[in-house]
């Protein structure tokens, strides 16, 4: 039976509340955000595996860039040519990972209950979810928050009647914000938190109409 994600966030926060995660669930107060990235072997979330992941805080108006995770876990056997097509990621680029049980004890730790920000961030939390739950017993419950809706939002008026491109490209140059390492974990992390900041308290982007 499938279970819908709002009761079992209910279930999960009851069967926790007394267990080492349980400030997981707390509702988070603080003014940080966690800019988060991950890089894996394919991008379907049944079929792919992570081979890094990158998140950075933000904390208000600031990219906290010496508050930072970048972990390259060990390579997997999916990790075919194909796939190095997609992430650039080479067995040997790995050849330092740690195992991904150390790597999901760094996140929890390293991202807590705040916010979790992300360019189509739903498929690196559901990336997470799908190694996180059978080994804690819990999907992340953190709110999620999504650069292109935040993107949207603040331009859209300018495109009534008109469809706004919301690729990473895009975004960025209308920002005027530089892509750093372009599909490594961190580059991608830090460079999703300097465009949410400018969106968020920064002038409004100059967008082509």
């Amino acid at each position: 039976m499938i279970i819908p994600r709002t009761i079992r966030r209910i279930k999960e926060r009851y069967d926790h509340k007394g267990g080492p995660y349980a400030h997981l669930f707390e509702s988070y107060e603080g003014d940080e955000v966690v800019s988060l990235d991950c890089e894996t072997t394919s991008l379907d979330v049944k079929q792919g595996e992570i081979l890094s992941i990158g998140a950075v805080k933000i904390k208000g108006n600031r990219v906290m860039t010496s508050d930072r995770l970048d972990i390259k876990l060990k390579a997997p056997e999916s990790l075919t040519g194909d796939s190095i097509k997609i992430h650039k990621i080479r067995a040997s680029d790995l050849s330092e990972g740690i195992e991904l049980e150390d790597a999901l004890e760094q996140v929890l730790e390293f991202v807590g209950n705040r916010p979790i920000l992300g360019y189509y961030v739903n498929y690196d939390i559901r990336m997470l979810d799908k190694f996180i739950r059978p080994k804690y017993g819990f999907s992340l419950p953190n709110k999620a928050v999504e650069l292109s809706h935040v993107y949207h939002d603040i331009i859209k008026w300018r495109f009534v009647g008109g469809n706004v491109d919301l690729r990473f490209d895009t975004i960025s140059k209308s920002l005027d914000i530089p892509m750093l390492e372009r599909h490594t974990a961190l580059g991608d992390a830090i460079t999703v938190a300097l465009m949410y900041v400018r969106l968020k308290h920064g002038e409004p982007p100059a967008v082509n109409c």
